[in-house]
Parts: structure tokens; C-alpha cells; sequence
């Protein structure tokens, strides 16, 4: 695994935000699609079985997911739809959207109408994107925790210059001086580094203190 504390963490990866459901109806067939972070394979297969559960009396539930840092879990299943119409289509829109820990699963009630095995794949492509948009996405970039302690005179300046900046101040601690846990880019700490000691005319104590991701938003 990646998502924890580790040399083998990804600088960077793209994933979804969390749990996202949405629905699209086509030629009366109802197409409902769930979507989840599963930062493991068995995580993915929790969720699957989860709805499953919840639909029981679908005439489909279609799923596929991708999880592990190399991508190396994916699994496409077509729930008794033609084989390569429903899993693998919602597969490909989660590998072209270059999503991480992600698994989508899409329940079908028939309406009556067939659709063919062009339709099939056309629509469960649609409702795996329109699920992932129900999710949103995010991009997580991995940092380092630097405090920076500093007396109180400096608190005020530090707060505006990291502001200035854009890092990201996870946490104050409170004593006898402030500790300011920031976060520095992977790669990137000895310029925050550099830039404390400039604004504190070399007063400030820097310690690293782990990794962890910084999540932003992808429009």
C-alpha cells in the first residue's frame, strides 16, 4: 500500500473524492451508478457486494475497479450482461480518466427494451462517467511536515508569508515559543526551509515530522 507513512509513497496520483451516486435512465432501462474509494482490492470488493446487497433484485449490478500504486488490482464483471459490455466499458472510463482506488459499480433495473451490445457499452460507459462526475475528483500530492518553531514576535509574519506563499499550515502548537506544522512539497522542503530562516533572520527551529497528502480539488 501507498496511503501510508512510507518510502514507496507516490509523489503524486489522482483519485476520487469519496462516495458519489447518480442516475441516467435510457429506453426505460434505469441505469444507477455508485462510486467509492477503495484504497485496497478488498476494500473494492466490500463496496461491490455492499450494493449488491442493496439490489438485490436488479437485473444487474456491473462493477469494475483499479487500486495498488502500480494499478496492478483491476477487475472488470459484466453481472450476467454480454460479455465485455457492461464491466469493461465502466473499466476504461475509470483507466482514461488516470483515476487511483477507485471502484464504480452500476445497477441496471431492464425496462423492456434490448439495447444491443453497442448500447450496452455506450451506456454503461455513460453512467460510469456520470458517477465519477457525482464523485468529483481530487489530486493528492504527497508533503512533508515541517515545524517551524518560533517566539511569538515572528507568529504574525510567519502566518503572511506562508499565506503569500500557499503552503498550508496544518496545525499550531502553543507554549512557551509557537510551533507551526507546514507543509512542504515533497522535494521542495529546503526552499520553505531557506524562506524561514530569511523571515525569521535565523531564529526559526525546523524539524521534519512525516509525510502525508495535501488534497486539492480538480475542476
Amino acid at each position: 500500500m501507498y496511503n501510508g507513512i512510507g518510502d514507496d509513497m507516490l509523489q503524486k496520483y489522482r483519485t476520487v473524492k469519496g462516495y458519489g451516486t447518480a442516475e441516467i435512465e435510457i429506453n426505460k432501462s434505469r441505469f444507477i451508478t455508485y462510486i467509492n474509494r477503495a484504497e485496497t482490492e478488498q476494500e473494492a470488493i466490500r463496496f461491490i457486494e455492499k450494493i449488491k446487497k442493496q439490489h438485490w433484485d436488479a437485473t444487474h449490478n456491473c462493477s469494475a475497479y483499479v487500486s495498488g500504486e502500480f494499478d496492478q488490482h483491476q477487475k472488470a464483471d459484466d453481472d450476467g450482461e454480454p460479455s465485455g459490455t457492461a464491466g469493461k466499458p465502466i473499466l476504461e472510463v475509470i483507466k482514461k480518466s488516470a483515476v487511483k482506488d477507485t471502484v464504480i459499480v452500476v445497477t441496471r433495473y431492464f425496462g423492456g427494451t434490448k439495447l444491443g451490445a453497442g448500447g450496452l457499452i455506450r451506456a454503461y460507459g455513460k453512467a460510469a462517467s456520470q458517477g465519477l462526475k457525482a464523485a468529483g475528483l481530487i489530486e493528492r500530492t504527497l508533503h512533508t511536515k515541517v515545524d517551524v518553531t518560533v517566539e511569538y514576535t515572528f507568529l504574525g509574519k510567519l502566518e503572511n508569508e506562508l499565506r503569500n506563499y500557499d503552503y498550508h499550515i496544518a496545525g499550531m502548537a502553543y507554549t512557551d515559543k509557537v510551533t507551526l506544522t507546514v507543509l512542504a512539497e515533497k522535494g521542495y522542503e529546503s526552499v520553505l526551509e531557506t524562506r524561514l530562516q530569511d523571515w525569521t533572520g535565523g531564529q526559526a527551529v525546523v524539524e521534519h515530522n512525516g509525510e502525508t497528502y495535501l488534497e486539492v480539488s480538480v475542476e
